[in-house]
C-alpha cells in the first residue's frame, strides 16, 4: 500500500506550477497530437456530445477542455475534482466565470461531496496515471459513478499500452513516461478496459485515435 501512495504522489508532482505553464503546449499541443495521435479536436467532440449543464470534471488538469467548449445553459452548475492543488487553482481561475466548487479529493478513495449529484462527469487523461491496472483501476470508476445521477455519463480519454496502434515514438514515450512514473499504464489493455468500463457502466461506447481510447457510458 506505501509504494501504492508514493507512485500516486510521483505522478502528482508532475504537476507543478512551472509544468502546467508549459502543459497546454507540450502535452497537449504536441505528445497528445503527434505521440498519442489524438488531437484535441476530437476530444472536443466529445465535450460537445457529453457535456451537460450540471458537470463535475475530475483530474482537471489546465482547464483547456473546459475553456474551449460551450456548456449547454447560460448558468451551469461546475465543480473540479482533483488531488492536485495547482491544478485546481489554475482551473478555477481559467474558468472563473462559473464560479466553479473546487473538491481536492483522491478518485482512489470513496469521494464524499456533500453535495447534488452530477448530469455528466469528464475524465480526460485520468486514468493511464492511475497506479495499478484493469480491472483494479475500475475502483475509479465506481467511486466516480455515485456521484452521478441516473442515465448521468461518464466520459474522458486515457493512453493504452497494448490491444490499440502504436508507433515507435508512442511506443518509446510510453516506456519513457512508465520509467519515471508519470504514466502508470504500461499494463493498461483495450480488452480489460473495455470490461472494466462495462462492469460499472452501461451503453458504454470507445472509439480509438491514435493509442487513445475515448469513452463513455452511463450511470
Amino acid at each position: 500500500m506505501e509504494a501504492f501512495v508514493e507512485q500516486r504522489n510521483f505522478g502528482q508532482a508532475a504537476f507543478t506550477k512551472p509544468g502546467l505553464a508549459l502543459y497546454d503546449a507540450l502535452v497537449l499541443g504536441m505528445t497528445c497530437r503527434y505521440i498519442w495521435r489524438c488531437p484535441n479536436a476530437r476530444v472536443l467532440e466529445a465535450y460537445r456530445r457529453h457535456l451537460s449543464g450540471n458537470h463535475l470534471e475530475v483530474g482537471v488538469g489546465t482547464g483547456y477542455f473546459l475553456d474551449h467548449v460551450n456548456f449547454p445553459v447560460a448558468q451551469p452548475r461546475l465543480a473540479l475534482l482533483d488531488l492536485n492543488a495547482n491544478c485546481l487553482e489554475r482551473t478555477a481561475k481559467r474558468v472563473a466565470r462559473y464560479a466553479p466548487t473546487v473538491h481536492q479529493a483522491n478518485v482512489l478513495e470513496p469521494i464524499a461531496l456533500g453535495a447534488p449529484r452530477f448530469d455528466s462527469i469528464g475524465l480526460n487523461y485520468v486514468l493511464h496515471c492511475v497506479p495499478g491496472s484493469f480491472p483494479d483501476k475500475g475502483k475509479v470508476l465506481l467511486h466516480l459513478k455515485q456521484l452521478l445521477n441516473p442515465g448521468g455519463v461518464m466520459f474522458g480519454a486515457t493512453v493504452l499500452a497494448s490491444g490499440v496502434p502504436h508507433t515507435w515514438a508512442s511506443s518509446t514515450a510510453l516506456r519513457y513516461f512508465n520509467a519515471h512514473q508519470t504514466l502508470n499504464n504500461a499494463e493498461d489493455d483495450y480488452a480489460q478496459f473495455a470490461d472494466t468500463l462495462r462492469q460499472h457502466l452501461q451503453d458504454v461506447t470507445i472509439d480509438v485515435v491514435g493509442c487513445v481510447a475515448l469513452f463513455s457510458g452511463r450511470a
